[in-house]
This record gives structure tokens, C-alpha cells and sequence, in this order.
């Protein structure tokens, strides 16, 4: 009579529902969550798992709150497990964690680090019954230490911590020892829910949001919308979603608006001047004071700050001349145009003929001042060869053998 108990106890409940919370708990995370605790059905759950490897919230108080009541109040157990190695719990994430019927950490593990408590110490208790002056408020443990401490228990793999749940084993048929019984199903965001999370993420939202400007910023110099503006869209839109949900400082990111401004400027003109310092300074700015509580690390900051200057102040001039000048190269009318120094060229330097800026060089012996009239003498490659309208030395190319 007891095995055929509990054979009908397996048969009602064959499911162990195993949820990844992986990177800070966005609106995507915290509605994953909410879902499968609102949703759990206890004639088919025997156990919500949750695997965490999040550094912390960017969700309000208020939702956290909520989702600590839905763990206190869940009809069936709750467990967290913080793993594998190297994963970590932390902020509002490991207050959540604390509050739980059973928790697991793997060797490399840690949580902790509270914080400001915002789940409510009156309503839910400290997390895992420890005082407010507790050390864990701005410190973590590791694996051994909260196992010592009674924290959590010994689960180096998520198999050994399924273990640890009553009515996940039974015995085997075979007598032997044990096996598992029921069914784990993992939980996870759809494919386009795991596209916002990982736009929503720190470093993701940065570059996506310099990438789009970027791209748009190319745009702007072409003939019409093509692959470059599309993707600097996508990108863009996904940038701003992920600046939206983090806690940004509107004012960095009005300079990084400002750093892209100037940095077309200098693309029109061909050269970096005096708005690409501006910008490059504003870029520097912005970036490094980008997040409000959430770090990037300076690896990040160092391909975002490479990648864009020199992108606009080197790449893409040279390609938008590249683009709308490659049909004019060459050709022989271009030879004579006059036209007047953009900046002093001696011998190198930048002139405007019909419109459109250049990079010039000159005859050492006949410096050309800035706003001096010129004339085009030749043209190689995306250079033009120019020289004063009067007064100019000659070339010694142009010399006959008996100058």
C-alpha cells in the first residue's frame, strides 16, 4: 500500500520546473518569473528551481516587493540555486534568494551584498533570518563559508541540487540505490524576450547605442537609405531600449548625442578639427559616467572609445569622399577648377573646389594661406594637386630640360 502511495503521490506531482535567471533582472527576467509563480499548479509541480547568476535589479522596488510575496506565498516549494561556478547573487536579487524554502550554491559561487533592503524586513523578514547589522548587507560568501554558516547547502551541479529536493528521487528499478522520478522542465525567455534581455544589459546597450548613431550618422552622407542605415536603426532602437530599462544619467547620454553631432560636423569638412575634440571629449564623458549604481568594465569603454573615434574621425570621412568623389577621380576637367583653401596648405591641407571638400597638397615653395584663392593642377588617387591662382613656383614636373 505505501509504494502504490507513492506511486500516486509521483503521479501527481512529475514535474521539477527549473527557471535560469541570468544577468540583472530586467522587466523580461521579472515577468518570466512572475509567470511560472502565478502559474505553478501543485497537482503537477513539486518544486520551482530557480538558477541564478544575476549582480542585481533594475526593476522598481515595488516589483521586487511583489515578487518576494509570490516566493513566500508560492504553493509549492521554492529553491534558488546560485550556480554554476563563478555565478554570483547579489542586491535585490540575493534578498530574493534569502527568502527562499531551500538554497544551493556551487564551488566559485557567492552571494550577498544587499544593499538597501528593498524587500521589506516587516513584511518578509531578513533574508535566511539574519539581522539588519548583518555582514552580508555589503558583503558576499562563497561556497564553504555558506555551508559553515548553514546559508546553503553543497550543490556543485544543478543534478545535485535537484537531488536535494524531496520527491525528486526514488528508488531504482533495478534495487540498486536511487534514481530520479519526475520530469525537469526548463524555463527560459522566447527568442525575441532574449533579444531585449540582452539589450537591456550594460555593455550591450552602450555599443548598440554608439553603433546606431554611428551607422545613422553615415547615412546622412549617402545617396539614399541603404543596408548601413537599417542595421543603424535596428541597433539604435535597441540601444535606447536597454539605456531605457538601466539606470542612466540623462545627461551623459546627452553628451554622447552631442559627441555624435560632432563628430558629423568634422565628417563634412573631411577632417578632424575642432569638433572632433569636442566630441571625442564629450564621447569620454558620457561613456565612463553612462550608468547610475551599474559598472561597465573598462574593456568595454576602451572598444566603445576606439571603435568610434576612429570610425568618425578617421574611417568614415575617407569613405563618404570615397563614396561621392570616386566618379570625379581622374578626370581631366578637374584639372584648372579653381577654387579657395578650406585651411592653410603647406604643403598639406584641405580646399574646396565646386562645393565639395578636399585633401590638397602643394609645391613646397608656394605655401597656400587659408582663403586663398587655388587652382587644381592634377589629381591622384583622392588628393588633389593644387596650386596658387597667381604667383605660384613651378612644378618641376611641368619644367622642360632646358629650364
Amino acid at each position: 500500500m505505501a509504494a502504490a502511495g507513492a506511486d500516486e503521490v509521483h503521479e501527481v506531482h512529475p514535474v521539477i520546473d527549473v527557471v535560469e535567471v541570468s544577468g540583472l533582472l530586467d522587466p523580461v527576467l521579472l515577468q518570466v518569473m512572475t509567470d511560472i509563480l502565478e502559474n505553478v499548479d501543485p497537482a503537477e509541480t513539486i518544486a520551482l528551481v530557480f538558477q541564478v547568476d544575476s549582480r542585481g535589479s533594475v526593476v522598481s522596488d515595488e516589483e521586487v516587493a511583489a515578487l518576494a510575496e509570490l516566493i513566500t506565498n508560492s504553493p509549492v516549494p521554492v529553491s534558488f540555486w546560485v550556480g554554476p561556478s563563478g555565478s554570483r547573487a547579489r542586491g535585490a536579487v540575493a534578498q530574493l534568494v534569502g527568502l527562499a524554502d531551500d538554497v544551493g550554491i556551487a564551488p566559485g559561487a557567492r552571494f550577498g551584498d544587499f544593499g538597501e533592503p528593498v524587500v521589506s524586513a516587516a513584511g518578509f523578514g531578513m533574508p535566511f533570518g539574519l539581522p539588519a547589522a548583518s555582514d552580508l548587507v555589503d558583503d558576499t560568501v562563497g561556497y564553504e563559508e555558506a555551508i559553515e554558516r548553514g546559508l546553503a547547502r553543497p550543490s556543485p551541479v544543478l543534478l545535485e541540487h535537484l537531488r536535494g529536493i524531496p520527491g525528486f528521487e526514488g528508488a531504482a528499478a533495478d534495487g540498486t540505490g536511487t534514481a530520479p522520478v519526475v520530469r525537469t522542465r526548463f524555463h527560459k525567455p522566447g527568442l525575441v524576450d532574449q533579444l531585449f534581455h540582452t539589450a537591456a544589459s550594460p555593455p550591450v546597450a552602450y555599443l548598440l547605442f554608439l553603433v546606431g548613431a554611428g551607422l545613422l550618422v553615415f547615412e546622412l552622407y549617402t545617396a539614399g537609405v541603404g543596408i548601413a542605415g537599417v542595421i543603424g536603426a535596428g541597433s539604435f532602437l535597441l540601444g535606447c531600449y536597454g539605456l531605457a530599462v538601466l539606470p542612466t544619467r540623462w545627461w551623459a547620454i546627452a553628451l554622447l548625442v552631442v559627441a555624435m553631432f560632432g563628430y558629423a560636423v568634422d565628417i563634412q569638412t573631411g577632417v578632424p578639427r575642432a569638433w572632433t575634440l569636442i566630441a571625442t571629449a564629450c564621447l569620454v564623458v558620457g561613456s565612463v559616467a553612462l550608468y547610475d549604481g551599474v559598472g561597465m568594465s573598462w574593456i568595454t569603454l576602451g572598444v566603445g572609445f576606439a571603435g568610434t573615434i576612429a570610425a568618425m574621425a578617421a574611417g568614415m570621412p575617407a569613405m563618404v569622399r570615397t563614396r561621392f568623389s570616386t566618379p570625379t577621380i581622374g578626370r581631366d576637367w578637374m584639372i584648372g577648377e579653381s577654387g579657395e583653401a578650406v585651411d592653410a596648405v603647406g604643403p598639406e591641407g584641405t580646399v574646396r573646389v565646386r562645393e565639395a571638400v578636399w585633401k590638397a597638397r602643394t609645391n613646397r615653395a608656394t605655401p597656400i594661406d587659408a582663403g586663398a584663392p587655388i587652382r587644381v593642377v592634377a589629381v591622384e588617387g583622392l588628393w588633389l594637386e593644387v596650386a596658387p591662382e597667381e604667383g605660384g613656383a613651378r612644378d618641376y614636373r611641368s619644367r622642360s630640360p632646358k629650364d
